[in-house]
């Protein structure tokens, strides 16, 4: 199950991604250079939230190792 992190990066990179699009049809540098930010952002903390998430799961099954 995905954790916040992944969720909001996701939702943050999409965000980017209409930004570029909508600095694009406006001729809006500016609007565009931010969706590109926020675009690179948002991956970053996809990722992030993936690597926590693949790090919680090895703890779990390392516990459930130990437990038997």
């Amino acid at each position: 199950m995905k954790n916040r992190d992944e969720l909001e990066g996701k939702s943050e990179s999409i965000k980017g991604k209409v930004e570029q699009a909508a600095g694009d049809l406006t001729d809006s540098q500016d609007l565009h250079d931010r969706g590109v930010a926020d675009e690179a952002s948002g991956k970053t903390r996809e990722t992030f939230g993936k690597a926590r998430r693949k790090v919680g799961e090895a703890l779990d099954d390392l516990a459930d190792d130990i437990k038997r």
